[in-house]
């Protein structure tokens, strides 16, 4: 069992794009300890790595990042009996939850060393009734700030659909209108 396993911060900023580029969000707790759960672990001690698979699910304060395999590579130095999280690396149905903010791509890479997630493959992003679609979400966990592009998308996606990409590579999105006051 790994319960000393310390995978360092997952945090996420989410935020909404008016083009490409989102605005900054709160700031995620990143001291916060990181529990997870899958249904299968595998440690590869001598390849410095860990896989999960099967409905994994990683929570951090009030964010959720679920997928069906997780790959979590670490340095071989040991922190407090933890060792050291350099890269995680989640495939299949990857869904990164806080409060009201919801993205989901098919692979998403968390850079421990650089500080940074990157969701890539048909990725959307909502909160509230507003969604955004593109084919990358990379978030920069010390700046807060959170861009999405149209790069990034392959086959398999409907034109015209939400979350869907033509070869153009767009970022596509619809935006709510908050009512008018006295209406």
């Amino acid at each position: 069992m790994m319960t000393g396993l310390s995978m360092l911060p997952i945090g996420l900023t989410l935020a909404l794009a008016a083009s490409s580029s989102a605005f900054a969000q709160t700031r995620h707790n990143t001291d916060a300890p990181i529990d997870f759960a899958a249904q299968q672990i595998e440690l590869q001690d001598r390849a410095n790595r860990v896989l999960l698979s099967g409905n994994v699910r990683i929570t951090q304060a009030e964010m959720t990042l679920t997928a069906a395999r997780m790959t979590v590579s670490y340095t071989g130095q040991v922190v407090d009996g933890s060792p050291q999280v350099s890269r995680l690396d989640a495939a299949g149905g990857v869904t990164v939850s806080r409060p009201e903010q919801t993205a989901r791509s098919q692979y998403a890479v968390y850079d421990l060393n650089r500080r940074v997630i990157t969701m890539v493959g048909a990725v959307t992003l909502r909160q509230g009734a507003n969604n955004i679609s593109g084919g990358r979400l990379s978030i920069d966990l010390d700046t807060g700030r959170a861009t999405i592009d149209g790069s990034g998308v392959r086959g398999g996606a409907t034109p015209g659909q939400p979350g869907a990409q033509s070869s153009g590579g767009r970022v596509t999105g619809r935006f709510s209108v908050p009512k008018r006051s006295g209406q």
